[in-house]
């Protein structure tokens, strides 16, 4: 039988505060909705996006790095999961929440989707898994994404 083993640091500064990660939590229990996490990851006055080989029509092949929490797991392990699985790289701090978005998941399930801005180790090299290629995608200019993930984007800038 095989078994996967993590191997992931899960206790970054969190710059951002225990509460608003437990406020956070406990508003997704209370409105019946499962979590998962987008992040942000700045480097030269660029963000880190993700690319699909095959993408919907219609929906943009840029993604920002995220994983759905698991039963039991902290919202900032997630957050250090899904930087680590999806691109190599290492969280070292949970900077700032920068909001969240609802949508049905493609079961139909509700999903809340919470996004956070983190500072890494280093910015490189990036190894993605679970995705084509990545882009450094400059935040000056239009950003080829979702609308919902432009408002992060926005907010992040602000």
């Amino acid at each position: 039988m095989w078994c996967a083993v993590w191997d992931f640091e899960v206790s970054p500064r969190q710059s951002i505060g225990e509460t608003v990660m437990e406020e956070l939590r406990a508003r997704a229990a209370a409105d019946g909705v499962a979590l998962r996490v987008g992040v942000v990851i700045e480097h030269n006055d660029a963000v880190l996006m993700l690319e699909h080989e095959e993408h919907a029509e219609g929906r943009s092949p840029l993604h920002l790095p995220g994983t759905v929490v698991r039963p039991g797991e902290s919202l900032a392990g997630a957050v250090v999961r899904a930087v680590r699985e999806e691109t190599g790289l290492s969280v070292v701090d949970i900077v700032r929440h920068l909001g969240s978005f609802d949508y049905l998941s493609g079961a139909g399930k509700p999903v809340r989707r919470e996004h956070f801005a983190v500072e890494v180790g280093d910015a490189g090299p990036v190894r993605v898994t679970n995705y084509a290629d990545y882009r450094w995608v400059p935040l000056s200019g239009e950003l080829p994404v979702t609308p919902s993930i432009r408002r992060i984007l926005m907010n992040y800038r602000q």
